[in-house]
């Protein structure tokens, strides 16, 4: 199948699942990751109607964003280093993966010469995998609270990881303590805090993200195709 067939058929996908659980089919955003793929398939993406693009590495989205431009807007999914936070506030629309006060407050200084306010999420690790990103969920309203009071930043939401699993039944729980830590936050009413996205799903499990509340899913197989 061609990228634009993928993509009809992975927005099908999203449109089922939202009305399953009783959700409007625009309430969820699809990201398509480009990690590693061509910008010749990327335009046949961008052409075929797919609105936001995420990248994992700041380097090779800056080469990308070159040559895409505008056409779509820009998330940054991947572990972002903080020597890399100066490139990454001048890219991104939305930063998906901020976990860390010190990362934060080097984007929070490198966005204020710019005059920008940065989109953020927070990147949750629920399972505690040592070898993904993420605050453990017990400190996640502390870290909001704090990077609350950063002028230059604005929290939007939550992001999580799930460990893999061949059945997306598995990753469930996780995606269900996600919105519920959302929910939890957005109770707190810290201020300038916006609880509106929830990103978590990739291409084997976001039916079941959305069905649990996610509003940003992360799709790079079932659009692009498997990576080499």
């Amino acid at each position: 199948m061609s990228i634009a067939e993928n993509l009809a058929q992975v927005k099908e996908r999203i449109a089922n699942a939202a009305i399953r659980s009783d959700r409007s089919p625009e309430s969820v955003k699809l990201v398509g990751v480009t990690k590693t793929v061509d910008v010749e398939r990327i335009q046949a993406a961008v052409s075929a109607g797919l609105e936001i693009l995420g990248e994992n590495y700041v380097q090779e989205a800056r080469d990308k964003i070159e040559q895409v431009g505008e056409q779509a807007k820009w998330h940054f999914v991947g572990r972002l280093q903080t020597n890399k936070a100066k490139y990454a506030v001048k890219l991104f629309d939305l930063i998906q993966t901020v976990d860390s006060m010190k990362l934060a407050v080097e984007l929070n200084r490198r966005a204020q010469p710019l005059g920008r306010v940065i989109p953020i999420l927070i990147q949750l690790n629920l399972a505690g995998e040592e070898t993904k990103g993420g605050v453990d969920h017990a400190e996640s309203l502390s870290l909001v609270r704090q990077i609350s009071e950063l002028p230059h930043l604005q929290v939007r939401g939550l992001m999580t990881m799930p460990p893999f699993f061949n059945d997306p039944e598995r990753a469930r729980p996780y995606f269900r303590q996600l919105r519920k830590l959302s929910q939890k936050i957005a109770a707190a009413g810290v201020p300038g805090v916006e609880m509106t996205e929830i990103s978590m799903g990739m291409s084997g499990d976001f039916e079941a993200a959305i069905e649990e509340g996610a509003t940003l899913v992360r799709v790079g197989t079932a659009i692009f195709g498997e990576r080499p």
